[in-house]
This record gives C-alpha cells, structure tokens and sequence, in this order.
C-alpha cells in the first residue's frame, strides 16, 4: 500500500477521525492532511487543530475552514428553492453537507498534492456513498480510502482499544458504550444508534440537543416575518442578514419553540431501513416560509410541475448525486422559477408549530378583485364556467354513455 504518498482525511478530531489518522499511517506508510469544516455544528474545532498536531500532522498540513456562508448561500438555500423532502419529511440536513465536504476536500487535495482522500463514513451508512460520489465528480481518478470497509476495528470498543494502545487521547464520555452518534451542521442535528434502534420506542428527551420540549415551550405565540427576493430568504422582520446569519436566527426562534422535530424510520440508499431523529428548527420555519410565497407569486402549472420535481431532486440529494448533470438540470428549471418569488411572509410560531398566517408580494398572481365573493364589477364572467365544464366532462360524457348503454 506504499503507493499512497499523501491523503487528505475528513478530520473531526473524534475517536474514529483521531484512529483512522493513525491507521492511514500504519497501513498506508503516507503523510496525512487533515481537513476539518466548520459547518455551523456548534462545536470548538480548535481542539480538532492540536489534536492533529499532537499526533505528528504538520501544522501547515491542518486545514480548518469555516464554510458557513457557502454551505447556506451555494448548498442549503438551492435546495430549499425546490421544496425538498426525501420521503415527504426529511429536510435532508446531512446530506446537503456532504457535497460541500468532498468539493473542499478535493481542492485540499491539489494544493497539497496528495494522492489520495479518506472518510470516517461506515460501509452501512449513506454517506459513503455521498463522500465518494463528490469526490469521483470532481477528481476521477483519485484513490479513496474507506477505513470502515478495510479494517477489522468492527466495533467502539475495538476502537477505544487502538487508541489506548497508541496513545490516542479518549474523551471520558467515549469510553462506553455511547447511547447514540450524531451529526450536526447549521441546518440540522441528526441522532441515530443504540436507544433510537427500536422504532417502537419514543425517542428520550436526552437526546433532543437543538429543540426545546414543545410542551414547555412559550404559551404565548410569536410573530415572525421572512423576507424573500428571488426565491432566497434575506431577512427577518424587516433586518437583512447573510445566509448563515439568517438561519441561525431563525434557528434561534425554532429552539425556543421546540419546532422542527422528526422521528423518521427512512429508505437509505445503501437498501436497509433505518431509524433517525432529526431536528431542524430554523430549516422547518424556512421551508414553511417559502411555500408560503410560492403560494402567491408562482403560476399554477408551474408550482405544480415543481411538486413534481421535488422528489425527484430530493432524492438525488439524498442519495449523493449533487453534482450529477440530472441534478444541474433541475436546479436550473427550478431557479428559473424562483424569478418572481419575491416578498415577506408572516408566520406564528407556537408550541412546535408553524404556521404561515400572511403573505404579500410585488409579483403576487393573487387578485381579490377576481376572487371576490362580493361584486367583481365584471372582471369574471361566472357563466364562462359553463362552458369550461361541458369540454371538460366531454370525454366523461362518452364513456359514461358507452360503459351504461
């Protein structure tokens, strides 16, 4: 395996990232590069910098960059313009993360000239697939490395004995069995393993880290306004804000009113069901947001091909596909119909609910003139409708006619 000079490793800093470091270096007899991204997970990357160090990384060999801004504006904000939900509710708050990682990891990969990339990912899960998918996109021949599927360290206590036996720092709370794994960016925190294994039992209240308890959220609704242009959001009650800014305020409201919580057993890619918990309070308030400007500014017949298209798109997401040319060509017909979707929508956020209670827009194609239930001076003719009807039920007529002769 001497063929690998340097590999460039998607590093946490945790046990499985600080073993695998390790590993690379045994098995493989190469330099390691670590990259470390800030995704807005809310934690200290920092300790991930000496950690590496400590373990013989040179320092200009560690990158920790802070991808906040592209991950909301260039990943999150297009997916969100396509209403995406993976089997109807998955806000797919991982799955959007991973193409960005695999894109830097390989631009990581040019500048330092290594050959090689690595992942944490286990052979079992989604995210294999979504980490070698971007990294084939954008280098076609680059050697990946996937420890989990070639060496023998099949459990947590076989890693915590790695570890142990080179000097690998352990953090107290590893030293067990852990009760779940999570992962978490500014879009979402997902919790999946041990006690969410049995999805006939209730998810415990431990495990929620981004929501508070519904039940013990505020009595009192709160009123929000998002404001969109182009189909992106850009503000909150009438303030601007960049992308990352912007969700994690609205992150902020959907904590305090325990929004955004789903309890999914769910299709992965690789053929197996699997149980996870998801909270994603500022995306649930944002997804909701704009359906509901959408509900004004977007045509009939294109708001309904979008619906279409949505799972669809949401699908490729899920299952890695974010720089296929299928993916491009549907951000591109949904781009071109965000043109017009701009305005403010009104929300009341209460007890784990949004609710969408007031939109307005330059571009709305809603006319109360038209729709009136009062005098419309004209401007809709009912009896119109007749005739509309008659061509529609035409072919009823036919095959009623024939199927009761």
């Amino acid at each position: 395996m001497s063929d690998v000079k340097r590999v460039v490793l998607a590093y946490s800093g945790g046990l499985d990232t600080s073993v695998i470091l390790k590993w690379l270096k045994e098995t493989y007899a190469c330099e390691v590069v670590t990259f470390t991204a800030d995704l807005g997970q809310g934690e200290e990357l920092e300790p991930a910098r000496a950690k590496a160090e400590r373990m013989g990384v040179r320092p200009e060999h560690i990158f920790i960059d802070d991808l906040r801004d592209e991950f909301v504006r260039d990943y999150v904000m297009p997916m969100m313009r396509a209403n995406a939900l993976y089997e109807g509710l998955y806000l797919l708050g991982t799955s959007i993360a991973r193409p960005l990682i695999a894109k830097r990891q390989i631009e990581i990969a040019r500048m330092v000239g290594a050959d090689a990339v690595s992942h944490g990912a286990t052979g079992k899960g989604n995210d294999q697939v979504r980490f070698e998918l971007g990294y084939y996109a954008l280098a076609p021949d680059i050697r990946v490395i996937a420890p989990w599927r070639e060496w023998d360290l099949t459990s947590r206590t076989r890693l915590i004995e790695y570890a142990e036996a080179h000097q690998i720092a352990v953090a107290k709370d590893k030293r067990g069995e852990s009760p779940f794994s999570t992962d978490a960016n500014l879009l979402h925190t997902s919790s999946e393993g041990k006690v969410l294994e049995d999805p006939w039992e209730e998810v415990p209240d431990y495990v929620y880290s981004r929501t508070d308890n519904p039940e013990d959220a505020p009595n009192t609704p709160q009123i929000i306004t998002v404001d969109f242009e182009r189909g992106d959001a850009v503000g909150i009650d009438g303030i601007g804000y960049g992308p990352a800014d912007l969700l994690a305020k609205l992150n902020d409201h959907g904590k305090t009113h325990g929004i955004g919580r789903l309890d999914l057993v769910e299709n992965r890619f690789v053929g197996m069901k699997s149980r996870g918990m998801y909270e994603t309070p500022g995306g649930t308030i944002y997804h909701l947001a704009h359906r509901g400007i959408e509900q004004i500014t977007l045509d009939r017949g294109a708001a309904h091909l979008k619906d279409e298209l949505a799972p669809r798109y949401a699908e490729l997401i899920y299952n890695g596909f974010w720089f296929s040319p299928e993916r491009e060509m549907l951000q591109a017909a949904i781009d071109h119909s965000q043109r017009k979707v701009s305005g403010t929508v009104r929300l009341k956020l209460y007890k784990g609910g949004v609710h969408v209670i007031g939109r307005k827009s330059p571009n709305t194609l809603y006319s109360e003139k038209v729709v009136t239930f009062e005098d419309d001076q004209g401007a809709y003719d009912q009896r119109d409708a007749a005739g509309f009807i008659k061509l529609n039920a035409l072919r009823l007529r036919l095959l009623g006619r024939r199927d009761r002769s």
